[in-house]
């Protein structure tokens, strides 16, 4: 990454995207297409670096994530828009915007604002989990299922959605196993439906998951010692946006039964004036390509903004 300005001095720009994702990226392009000054502050820390490949993304299934987001970089360098790798530490509002400082000691000066912050994945607290998350311990059945096809999958119940979860799972797999762990009693007959499709339903709390030959998954230990073989695990994290600077500047992250997240408009604006949200800060489900749409449409809303306001 290149950086903007010297750490001791003071950038500026139109727009400070925040998240360097496909969202931020996205919007840096639009935007500096539209010939705005733009910078983008990223961390360096993308969700989707554990994982081997992105999916569904037309045209470049199974890219490299970290090699996805390079070329997105360079597009938006190759319009104008400057990179700063460093960490958003505060934001403040300004008498023309908002002025954020950066942990390596600069700041930006912006007129407006794009969170792309994106979330964090809180993980079951379970042993062997954080270790294979991204490869053989995965959550999207869109994002990751078609490589565990075919495969012994145990889906890793901690809430009321697994069983849904599972019924998705089941459809890439004839071999599904739901581990109750602490997955509440269901008041209807989902056990029923589950039964109906041949997925098993195991009862108690997982210990951890046990590696084989190689550190590859090779089930998981259940409190009693029972062992359930699996090649593949799928949990149920709870979605956390990264939401620290929207709190700064007087927002409140909403509350959702799988997460919270920054609320945002289809355009990306949030209840804060010139603050706008893309990606999965602001979408707890989005995927890449939704997320870079995203980020596409609230880089044109800002520009339109900025146009309104001149």
């Amino acid at each position: 990454m290149t950086t903007a300005e010297p750490h001791d001095t003071t950038a500026t720009a139109d727009v400070l995207v925040v998240g360097g994702g496909p969202a931020g990226l996205s919007a840096a392009v639009v935007l500096s297409r539209s010939l705005r000054e733009v910078i983008v502050v990223d961390a360096g820390r993308p969700r989707n670096a554990p994982a081997a490949g992105a999916h569904n993304v037309l045209g470049q299934e199974g890219v490299a994530p970290l090699e996805l987001l390079a070329a997105g970089r360079r597009e938006a360098e190759g319009y104008g828009a400057r990179i700063v790798q460093d960490r958003a530490v505060t934001a403040r509002r300004t008498d023309d915007g908002f002025l954020v400082t950066l942990a390596g000691g600069g700041a930006v000066r912006a007129r407006r604002l794009l969170l792309a912050t994106g979330l964090v994945d809180e993980l079951p607290d379970v042993p062997g989990v954080r270790e294979h998350w991204g490869s053989s311990v995965l959550h999207c059945p869109y994002c990751h299922g078609w490589e565990v096809r075919g495969r012994r999958i145990a889906v890793l119940a901690t809430g009321p959605h697994a069983p849904h979860q599972a019924q998705l799972f089941r459809q890439l797999s004839e071999d599904v196993t739901l581990l109750r762990h602490t997955m509440p009693e269901p008041e209807d007959d989902t056990f029923a439906r589950l039964a109906a499709r041949g997925i098993r339903v195991v009862d108690g709390t997982v210990e951890r998951l046990v590696d084989g030959k190689g550190g590859a998954l090779r089930g998981v230990r259940m409190a009693d010692g029972r062992e359930i073989a699996a090649d593949a695990v799928a949990v149920g994290p709870r979605f956390l946006a990264r939401g620290d600077l929207y709190e700064q500047l007087g927002g409140t992250l909403t509350e959702h039964p799988l997460g919270t997240f920054v609320a945002a408009d289809p355009q990306g604006r949030t209840e804060i004036d010139g603050v706008w949200a893309a990606g999965n800060a602001a979408d707890l489900a989005a995927m890449v390509t939704v997320a870079s749409a995203a980020g596409l449409m609230a880089g044109a809303a800002l520009n339109t903004d900025l146009v309104t306001a001149s």
